[in-house]
């Protein structure tokens, strides 16, 4: 009980600067779900030493764009499909899955890549080497947490909720995303 209230004070924090400040606050959550999600995909695969380079792309990423483009695109998305009822939450979930996770994750490839200072070429090869095995697990793994999410949570806590989700997804982009460096090193 007595961590109770300094989770409850954090709650009341968060959600308040979630209404006041929503963009801002989604941006610094996705920017430490980012970082945490790689560094511990970098503990998981038994670096020797972090690469900084990494958790920086990561972290940047986050920051700058993995909380900010699911804010505005959650919020288009009520505003484009305003029934309440199944069938809408089945025509939301097929434009998030079908129109913007492929563009979405093709840009997080691309960017991940330029932030770690590889090439525009070297990220189009990875991008090229990724996308198909990344968007199809998306597919697989992902559609039924999305479903779930559009169904139940409010719109406000959308991004947050694929926020906390991303942290395990960040540790499987990370590792795909390593994997193909080291293939490609050989």
């Amino acid at each position: 009980m007595i961590l109770s209230k300094p989770i409850y004070d954090f709650l009341g924090f968060y959600f308040e600067q979630l209404f006041y400040n929503p963009v801002k606050t989604k941006a610094i959550s996705c920017c430490l779900v980012a970082a945490a999600g790689n560094l511990t995909s970098q503990y998981i695969s038994g670096a020797k030493c972090i690469s900084q380079e990494s958790l920086l792309a990561y972290t940047l990423y986050g920051l700058l764009f993995g909380g900010t483009i699911p804010h505005y695109f959650y919020g288009a998305l009520e505003g484009l499909i305003v029934e309440q009822h199944t069938s809408a939450v089945l025509k939301k979930l097929l434009v998030e899955r079908l129109i913007f996770t492929p563009l979405y994750n093709a840009f997080t490839l691309y960017m991940l890549a330029r932030f770690e200072k590889k090439s525009h070429n070297d990220a189009l090869q990875q991008l090229k080497d990724l996308y198909w095995p990344i968007l199809s697990s998306s597919w697989k793994y992902l559609t039924i947490i999305q479903f779930l999410n559009l169904k139940f949570v409010p719109p406000i806590l959308r991004v947050l909720i694929v926020n906390l989700v991303g942290f395990f997804w960040t540790i499987y982009l990370a590792n795909k995303r390593r994997q193909a460096e080291l293939r490609s090193n050989r």
